[in-house]
């Protein structure tokens, strides 16, 4: 199991042993543009990961920002640029509305770099992105959906944040797939905007109008866990064995134990740990090399609960274990009694 906390720590020791001491002995200055660390699990990790790395003891002058509003994340990328760093850092909250954003950054000599999320923008404008492949992570989950070969897929497809990358990329595969086959439909497609109470609300709307449904695809660990509460609170049973199939994304260890557990049936990983790789690619630029590649895509397999290990647990899962949530309280008097019995 990976404790992140531990993860952090250790990683933010190794590399400031191993810092390197830059020829003019002045900081690197970098802008770093991310999304809410309380959005996910996800989020907390690769937070926590950005700022252990970009540090005075690494050699860094970091500004830190978090917001999930696009819009305020390029007011607050303009100012730093105008504050002259040298490197921007960015996980864009939006794949689009970046272009003035980009073309300021090059003419003031500031460099960029993404991470975690792509941009839909010219490879020229930016120097490297370090990013999930989101596409290829809905694609993977998809296909392995339809090698369970229902008679019928009925989904509850619960979105992320609208037009974040994560959303288009796991969104598009499953609208492809929905729209190509005749026995695959939506009961319900909609935005919890990675929520977990938001999906639990809605996966209860969905049982309290009395439509079926097979499949829960959540396009994040949280959401995913809030529809379980939905399903759970009424008595339908889901993950290995069950009545539906629970599909969920990111790196939560809890996530993965439930996969283990039968509870879930496949969770698509997304891994958060960018932070080292940014980093070689600024040392690389700062000693004048090219990075190798413009686009450099983490390692994210799917997993599903026929064939995890408590190995892939160990080595995949980000965060701690959470201890299972408490019953829900019987729902009127004659289940109290009955549960007394």
């Amino acid at each position: 199991m990976k404790k992140i906390l531990a993860l952090v720590l250790a990683l933010a020791m190794v590399l400031s042993l191993g810092a390197i001491a830059f020829a003019d002995g002045d900081l690197i200055t970098v802008g770093v543009i991310n999304n809410d660390p309380n959005e996910s699990g996800y989020r907390t990790a690769n937070d926590a990961a950005m700022r252990a790395m970009f540090c005075e003891e690494n050699g860094y002058d970091a500004t830190f920002y978090n917001n999930n509003d696009a819009a305020q994340q390029i007011a607050t990328a303009q100012q730093m640029i105008q504050d002259e760093v040298d490197y921007l850092l960015l996980s864009p909250a939006s794949t689009t509305g970046w272009d003035t954003v980009l073309q300021d950054a090059q003419a003031a000599g500031t460099q960029v770099i993404l991470f975690d999320r792509m941009l839909e923008a010219d490879e020229s404008m930016y120097v490297a992105a370090v990013v999930s492949d989101m596409p290829a992570e809905g694609e993977t989950a998809v296909t392995w959906l339809a090698d369970q070969g229902l008679d019928e897929y009925n989904i509850i497809h619960i979105q992320g944040h609208m037009g974040s990358d994560a959303q288009v990329g796991r969104t598009g595969a499953l609208d492809a797939k929905v729209e190509a086959e005749d026995n695959w439909n939506y009961v319900t497609q909609q935005t919890a905007d990675w929520n977990e109470e938001t999906a639990r609300t809605i996966v209860q709307s969905v049982i309290d109008s009395g439509d079926s449904f097979n499949v829960i695809y959540a396009e994040n660990n949280g959401m995913a866990r809030g529809a379980v509460a939905a399903l759970d609170a009424n008595g339908i049973t889901h993950g290995k064995d069950g009545d539906v199939i629970v599909i969920g994304f990111d790196s939560d260890v809890w996530a993965m134990q439930a996969v283990l557990d039968g509870e879930w049936n496949y969770m698509g990983l997304c891994n958060p740990m960018q932070a080292d790789k940014v980093d070689q690619i600024i040392k690389d630029l700062e000693a004048g090399t090219q990075p190798a590649e413009k686009v450099i895509y983490s390692d994210e397999p799917g997993f599903d609960c026929e064939t995890i290990t408590e190995e892939d647990v160990a080595t995949y899962g980000t965060g701690v274990q959470e201890e299972a949530p408490a019953e829900e309280a019987p729902a009127d008097d004659a289940a109290a009694e009955e549960a007394a019995e």
